[in-house]
């Protein structure tokens, strides 16, 4: 009996100066104020970088924007006009075909005309109403002759209004529709110019906005940086002073001594983990006792995401580190103790599962914990304190021996 005693005393000195020994250089780097003060320094000077860029950006932009409503009026111009030079174009067309008509009623008079004149020299050149009386036959040639040339006479008027009239329309048209055509294409070519003028200084523009977006994209991108070194020296630093108090205060845990005996318990005789999966599984359980938001409860029976009991954290963190079923299961802490290495405590290596019991017993073992290192601990503890950071001596029964996966 005197020989276990002080063999269990011998593990308690030696993790005792372990213990000491890791107080002199935390696990965690401890950023002095003088850091996170320079932090908070660097990512107040992104900012006020992001904000004016920001705001050289929201002016060019309110630019562009103008530029691009001058361009899409002067597009509606240019439509405009190019509509108005069809409608010219077609009028002139017109105008043409209206001249072709015309100078065929010109042909047309020119041609009676010509008659006209043919028969007044073979009449004897001058008709009068006295000629024709005399020259009549009778009564009814007097009245056939009269109306002859009343006929030709008329015939003669219609033309010539008919030729002068064809003439004068045909010419006033083409004249008008030529010049109509002419002015449009100016103004096509100048509203051309002006749409041109209007696009380039919208293109123009569309750089320097690119150009001031890439450099807020750049600017919000290291004050992002910026602002997660700040809260990460900031975590680190909480962490760490979390880690000094709590090693500290480890060998002065009133229930420090409340170590079970060993009583010879065996468990694997081989491990399934690496160095590699151990350090993945205990980032793992450290993301999920510190996360913040949101922060993740104790539920009894829970394994992850938003939620987790003691082992269901284990099985979660070792889960995620690689191991699966059939060599991994979800298993209660008592048959963890079982299915794991057994590990001395002057052995024990960031990853290794700790184990606590009732009575010192397997079957009554009823919580089981991650190991942090440093006598530390990573933890589900219960639903009223939640997930936590603790030394591993917190809390009553420690089983004499950890367990490696």
């Amino acid at each position: 009996m005197s020989r276990k005693i002080t063999s269990a005393f011998l593990v308690l000195a030696f993790s005792f100066t372990t213990l000491n020994a890791d107080l002199v250089s935390a696990k965690t780097p401890k950023p002095t104020k003088a850091q996170i003060d320079a932090a908070k320094k660097e990512e107040a000077a992104k900012e006020a970088a992001a904000k004016k860029a920001a705001a050289v950006l929201s002016s060019a932009t309110k630019t562009l924007n103008q530029l691009a409503a001058i361009a899409y009026t002067a597009q509606v111009a240019y439509n405009k006009a190019l509509a108005e030079l069809r409608i010219a174009k077609a009028n002139a067309d017109a105008a043409a075909v209206h001249a072709i008509k015309t100078q065929a009623e010109v042909s047309k008079a020119n041609t009676v005309i010509g008659k006209m004149a043919s028969n007044a020299y073979k009449l004897g050149g001058d008709l009068t109403n006295i000629n024709v009386l005399l020259s009549a036959n009778g009564p009814q040639d007097l009245i056939d002759q009269l109306t002859t040339l009343d006929n030709i006479g008329n015939t003669n008027t219609v033309a010539l209004k008919r030729f002068k009239a064809a003439e004068a329309i045909a010419r006033v048209a083409k004249l008008e529709a030529d010049r109509t055509k002419a002015a449009q294409e100016v103004a096509t070519v100048k509203v051309a110019e002006t749409k041109k003028v209007a696009d380039q200084a919208k293109a123009a523009q569309q750089k320097e906005v690119d150009k001031l977006r890439a450099v807020q994209n750049k600017l919000a991108a290291e004050l992002s940086k910026a602002k997660n070194f700040r809260v990460s020296l900031e975590v680190q630093r909480q962490l760490a002073l979390l880690e000094e108090s709590n090693a500290a205060t480890a060998t002065r845990t009133p229930n420090q001594f409340k170590v079970w005996p060993n009583k010879g318990f065996t468990g694997r005789t081989t491990i399934r983990s690496t160095e590699a999966i151990r350090t993945k599984a205990v980032a793992y359980a450290k993301k999920q006792v510190l996360a913040r938001n949101p922060v993740k409860p104790y539920v009894w029976g829970a394994q992850g995401p938003n939620s987790f009991d003691c082992s269901g954290l284990v099985y979660a963190a070792y889960k995620d580190a690689g191991l699966g079923w059939p060599t991994w299961g979800r298993l209660n802490a008592a048959l963890y103790f079982v299915a794991t290495k057994r590990v001395p405590f002057s052995e024990l290596l960031p990853g290794d599962l700790l184990f606590y019991s009732y009575d010192g017993s397997v079957q009554n073992i009823h919580h089981i914990t991650i190991y942090a290192g440093n006598g530390m601990m990573w933890e589900a503890n219960s639903k009223r304190v939640g997930l936590i950071y603790s030394n591993m001596y917190s809390i009553k029964g420690l089983m004499p021996s950890g367990g490696r996966v």
